[in-house]
């Protein structure tokens, strides 16, 4: 018998969704010219505490404008996790900055504050901060490094929608933070992503980035620095627009995700499971990932294969940026070890987790991750 599959991820989208795209059909605002853009900048912005919102194209665009915008160059270094989606290395890169990385914590996954410290030099002038899977980095410790050595702080909260730092939204951390609206994030554009900060000056410099550095008046097509093309459509703000007013929905739906999961496989042998909270802040469970312990398998991809035989779809965690083959070609992170990191690579990865899961589906994956590591 064949087993219907459970892809890894299914966004939800709904009938207001669908009401929003057909006005921009409708008026023929389809490009970012269209008023849902700056509807959607407004909202998005107020509900994470922040004064300006830039909309942009992904959120690796939002990381490309982010970095350009705090006028890194060769010889500056910026601090950041190991274990996070090469987007934010590349972003530092392209601006002829060295990413200087650190190791995770074991539990939350997340960027070691204690390895930031000793990480800093005279040649650092921002850290990123990236929130991993569901729950938040701590981010006091490191924002007040930054305060003591002048740094800039950007924060990737793209898989932090909506998660909160002792009771403040994540996103109203530091400098600048980023997001991303993939379809597997907690609001989708189906691509997009977003700039927030509380500086004007900031704000102006990425969302002229954004658009080419356009001059203005007579001198529009006179250009004084080079952006990017990464402008948000009117559509896709639209459609983030429907999923930030259905925002809270989609929040309480992860949590009971992740809360069936973990009931489902508590009792199941040779499984780290995610933690459900820390002191400062509960896990939304974006998504639902696992390490495989048991010595038996010598990585995760033994048993993720498996499941791809059950029709049960999942994803590994972040390969470590300093294993990066294009960086090591670079010449970057020469004999640099991060052995959690590399662990949580090699061991870890996550269930089906998408807003558009069904109860039935979450407790076969979880029948079949048992059964495979039984």
């Amino acid at each position: 018998m064949t087993m219907d599959p459970i892809p890894v991820n299914t966004p939800l989208l709904g009938d207001r969704e669908r009401d929003y795209l057909m006005r921009c059909i409708e008026t023929g605002w389809i490009s970012s010219e269209g008023p849902f853009v700056q509807e959607f900048e407004n909202k998005f912005s107020a509900r994470v505490n922040r004064q300006h919102g830039i909309a942009v194209s992904s959120g690796t665009a939002a990381l490309d404008c982010a970095m350009a915008a705090l006028d890194l160059g060769p010889g500056d270094e910026v601090i950041l996790p190991s274990l996070t989606i090469i987007s934010c290395a590349s972003a530092i890169v392209r601006t002829g900055a060295k990413p200087v990385t650190v190791d995770s914590l074991p539990d939350v996954w997340n960027m070691n504050p204690e390895e930031v410290a000793a990480k800093i030099t005279p040649q650092t002038k921002a850290i990123l901060i990236v929130h991993l899977y569901g729950l938040p980095a701590d981010v006091d410790p490191i924002l007040e490094l930054a305060e003591k050595h002048g740094l800039a702080v950007v924060e990737d909260a793209a898989e932090a929608i909506g998660q909160t730092h002792r009771g403040r939204p994540c996103g109203s951390f530091g400098t600048l933070s980023v997001f991303s609206f993939y379809p597997n994030k907690h609001i989708t554009t189906g691509e997009g992503g977003m700039i927030v900060t509380d500086c004007e000056d900031l704000a102006t410099k990425c969302r002229s980035l954004r658009n080419l550095c356009f001059g203005s008046g007579n001198q529009r097509f006179e250009h004084e620095h080079l952006g990017w093309n990464y402008r948000m459509t009117n559509m896709q703000a639209a459609l983030g627009l429907a999923q930030l007013e259905s925002l809270d929905e989609h929040l309480k739906k992860k949590r009971r995700i992740g809360m069936t999961y973990g009931k489902a496989l508590e009792q199941t042998l040779g499984l780290a499971l995610p933690i459900s909270e820390t002191p400062y802040a509960e896990n939304l469970f974006w998504v639902f990932g696992v390490v495989v312990e048991n010595k038996r398998f010598s990585a995760a991809t033994e048993v993720t294969e498996s499941l791809a035989t059950r029709a049960v779809g999942t994803r590994p965690f972040f390969w470590p940026i300093h294993e990066q083959p294009v960086f090591r070609r670079m010449g970057l992170f020469d004999g640099v070890v991060h052995p959690m990191a590399e662990k949580l690579a090699r061991r870890g990865f996550y269930l089906p987790s998408g807003l558009g899961l069904t109860e039935e589906q979450i407790l076969r994956a979880a029948k079949e991750l048992t059964q495979i590591m039984a």
